[in-house]
């Protein structure tokens, strides 16, 4: 390639107002997969007396219920994109509903019992998924047609984990001391879930002002009409997809998880990731409860969490700009697996050493966030040289629903681990003692369930192939 076309093609580096409007979408993406995941189990086994069992299984329908129609509403954004050049409606609808029934959710008293109170959970959060997915599934889209380059999708997602991990520590720690700002664990809740679910909604409408800086910018990109071995974009998908029938576009984004390897790949490694950060994050509150003795003390795991991988964060990004996003990657699940091993040893010795383990998981946790959604992107572009540029909606639909697989499936087997070692659930006010067995469950499934669940994404990381000059070399910039 000459000189020239290389300074033609020279990437234009993102404005710090786009990479901000981004970025604080994920104050409403980092609460709504904190809180839930965080207090939703333990709100309805210790404070509406649903059995362990049936809780966990509540968590995981409104999680399935995600599956079924994420990759519908991201097939439906690649039509509202066609139609409309921008995927901000959706986005903006779902910013708008979520604090509702959101709040809903955790409004259920325990007076109505379990039963009732089971049932009025499911269906407000399964409005509250809804909403949430209308969101997502397009801002998750976006980093594709907000740049091409390779590092400038590294700085974007960079910054947006920096937001999302100060979410998680804001959410994390904020919505259960909002919890238990009071003596009734009732109000308590219903405080936190308004307070939460009307900042979640604020960061969404925020955020979704860069649907129309990426369809400006889309729009403006110079097409690579021939790139190398491959045949010419076909500008014509977009309309196709905007005049192609439900299943036609259901099914759209399983062929693309056929066509792509770099997609299954990448998607088999973050699967089994989330699963394995679900399974410790739903299993926090019951290490604090019953490991370390103190309601109160999963606002410090939060903050041993959080707080290294709020300045892990740019390492991260400086580290997969010298050695690639994959290789990067691979360093962050290995040091995560160490990290979440250790804690086996709470069983015999609890205590606060216990932070200490989490905070290195912490700073690997920084990298775990930002580089699969950095690398998303490039899978995106690698695969619009064959299929053709406008259907980055159907792969991020997919990718969401493999998201909420990983996290629903943490919640359930630390649920399912609850209830084969006996765990006791209890009403709101009222006190028990938990089987020896039960404990050691809660630590097992905090530490080496973990460790396994990462320690298998490096075998489908080994499988993915993207390399920077894969996507610098053959992909137009966008300005």
């Amino acid at each position: 390639m000459s000189t020239e076309a290389r300074s033609e093609r020279a990437p234009v580096r993102l404005s710090p107002r786009t990479i901000v409007l981004y970025a604080i979408g994920s104050l409403g993406t980092g609460g709504y997969a904190t809180l839930p995941g965080l207090v939703l189990t333990y709100f309805l086994t210790d404070n509406l007396g649903v059995a362990a069992l049936a809780a966990g299984l509540i968590v995981t329908a409104a999680k399935i219920w995600d599956v079924l129609i994420d990759p519908l509403i991201g097939a439906a954004s690649d039509r509202q994109l066609a139609r409309t050049g921008s995927r901000r409606g959706f986005m903006v609808t779902g910013a708008l509903a979520l604090p509702f029934f959101f709040a809903l959710t955790f409004a259920v008293p325990p007076s109505w019992g379990p039963v009732a109170g089971a049932i009025s959970v499911l269906l407000a959060f399964l409005a509250t998924a809804t909403a949430f997915s209308l969101f997502q599934v397009p801002y998750v889209a976006l980093p594709a047609e907000l740049t091409g380059s390779y590092d400038e999708r590294t700085r974007l997602l960079g910054w947006r984990v920096v937001v999302l991990t100060a979410a998680i520590l804001l959410f994390g720690a904020g919505g259960p001391a909002l919890r238990n700002a009071g003596d009734d664990p009732v109000q308590g809740y219903l405080l936190m879930g308004i307070a939460s679910g009307i900042a979640i909604g604020i960061g969404m409408l925020i955020a979704s002002r860069t649907a129309d800086m990426a369809a400006k910018r889309t729009a403006a990109a110079p097409v690579n009409t021939a790139p190398v071995n491959t045949a010419p974009v076909n500008t014509a998908d977009a309309a196709a997809t905007a005049a192609s029938t439900w299943r036609h576009q259901y099914m759209s984004g399983f062929r693309a998880l056929g066509r792509s390897q770099p997609f299954r790949a990448l998607l088999g490694t973050f699967v089994l990731q989330a699963l394995a950060t679900g399974t410790m994050l739903a299993g926090a509150q019951y290490v604090a409860t019953w490991v370390l003795r103190s309601e109160d003390a999963v606002t410090f795991v939060f903050v041993a969490l959080v707080g290294p991988a709020l300045l892990a964060t740019p390492g991260w990004t400086v580290i997969a700009r010298r050695v690639g996003k994959e290789r990067a990657l691979a360093m962050a699940t290995v040091l995560f697996t160490a990290a979440a091993a250790s804690l086996v040893f709470a069983v015999w010795a609890s205590g606060a050493w216990i932070y200490v383990s989490v905070a290195v998981a912490g700073v690997a946790y920084a990298g775990l966030q930002s580089l699969p959604m950095a690398m998303l992107p490039d899978v995106i572009s690698h695969d619009e040289r064959t299929s053709g540029a406008g259907q980055a909606g159907t792969f991020t639909g997919i990718w969401t629903a493999g998201e909420t697989v990983g996290f629903a499936l943490g919640a359930t087997a630390v649920s399912l681990t609850l209830a084969a070692t006996g765990y006791i659930s209890t009403v709101a006010g009222a006190t028990v003692e938990q089987p020896d067995a039960a404990v050691t469950g809660i630590v097992l499934s905090f530490s080496a369930l973990p460790a396994v669940l990462m320690a298998g994404s490096l075998l489908t990381l080994r499988h993915y192939r993207l390399r920077r000059a894969d996507i610098d070399t053959l992909e137009p910039f966008h300005a």
